[in-house]
């Protein structure tokens, strides 16, 4: 009950204090050839008085002229405009995986041609007072269906297992003692509720033919629900930062968003999640979540850059890209 006051709570203020819905301008002129079926709109308007500057990429998944795909790399990372040129110069190339800057190695999941290619991150150890404890998120994605539909959901994913594991449900953080994880523990775990245990939530066999990770989720059923402790994301009043951002979602008849925001520079100061999230749903999204951000966020539209990148070398090298191709 807590929970869904302050939710309720956070809608409230974003109606009062929060940004009024954007006017968005069409440039699909800058972008050509683009078919019939895709759009990018541009931002300038600015938000809580602060400079702003956004894009979004709307497509529909119902025209087979376009496909849906993701490319990886192997310990090392590339420039999108890098896997734009390794990919044969497709439609669309845009950030989506946070990742590990140590083992150049993505965090979240990423699925390929219908095969799990990079893995959700389930284990991380706790810090100060927690030292002694293990987390155990179930972290985000957005998946394309073979049938074109889009979905987002909670996975479990392990390199024994051909598909992920999905809650559409909102998980539950597991927490204990122990530096491993396996799907029977998403399957058995009771999880406590004072004095009681509540059944597992029911998951079943994500098949997805393309899908790339993130967090948190943003949108369920059209209304915005962060679930950043949940999925164990960002720490203390990190979710109120304004950043660059990147996200994706899908409007209720189907049609996928890709949502970029620019930030850290004179132009544009980024957004908060809950910006972030107020934007995806004034655009009708019925399910988003977040990509990774930051110096990450970038969208390439036929090899042209929609944001500027916010570091200073420009587009920062990357494990993982979301694609789309035009044929």
């Amino acid at each position: 009950m807590k929970k869904y006051f302050c939710l309720s709570l956070l809608a409230i203020c974003h109606s009062f204090f929060g940004i009024a819905q954007l006017k968005w301008t069409n440039v699909d002129s800058l972008y050509q050839p683009l078919p019939s079926s895709v759009h990018v709109y541009f931002t300038n308007q600015p938000i809580d008085t602060a400079p702003f500057r956004a894009y979004y990429f709307i497509a529909d998944p119902k025209d087979k002229k376009i496909d849906f795909t993701a490319d990886t790399t192997l310990n090392r990372r590339l420039t999108p405009a890098k896997f734009y040129e390794k990919n044969e110069k497709p439609l669309v190339v845009v950030n989506c995986t946070f990742f590990s800057f140590e083992t150049n190695r993505s965090l979240n999941v990423v699925i390929k041609n219908g095969s799990l290619v990079a893995f959700n991150q389930h284990l991380i150890p706790g810090k100060g007072k927690d030292t002694l404890k293990y987390f155990h998120p179930l972290r985000s994605a957005i998946g394309i269906s073979k049938k074109r539909k889009a979905d987002v959901a909670w996975l479990f994913t392990d390199s024994s297992a051909k598909f992920p594991y999905a809650t559409r449900s909102e998980p539950y953080l597991i927490e204990n003692d122990r530096s491993d994880f396996y799907l029977k523990d998403i399957r058995v775990h009771p999880f406590a509720c004072g004095f009681f245990y509540l059944r597992p939530k029911p998951y079943f066999k994500w098949k997805m033919q393309t899908s790339v990770g993130g967090g948190p989720v943003l949108l369920q059923r059209g209304e915005m629900n962060i679930s950043n402790e949940e999925e164990r994301m960002f720490v203390g009043k990190a979710i109120n930062d304004k950043h660059p951002r990147s996200a994706m979602g899908y409007t209720k008849d189907g049609k996928l968003i890709i949502l970029m925001i620019e930030g850290r520079n004179s132009l544009a100061h980024g957004a908060t999640l809950g910006q972030e999230a107020q934007i995806l749903k004034d655009l009708s999204c019925w399910e988003a979540l977040n990509l990774d951000g930051g110096g990450s966020s970038c969208m390439l539209v036929n090899g042209k850059e929609t944001i500027k990148p916010s570091d200073a070398a420009g587009q920062r090298p990357v494990p993982a890209v979301f694609i789309i191709r035009n044929h």
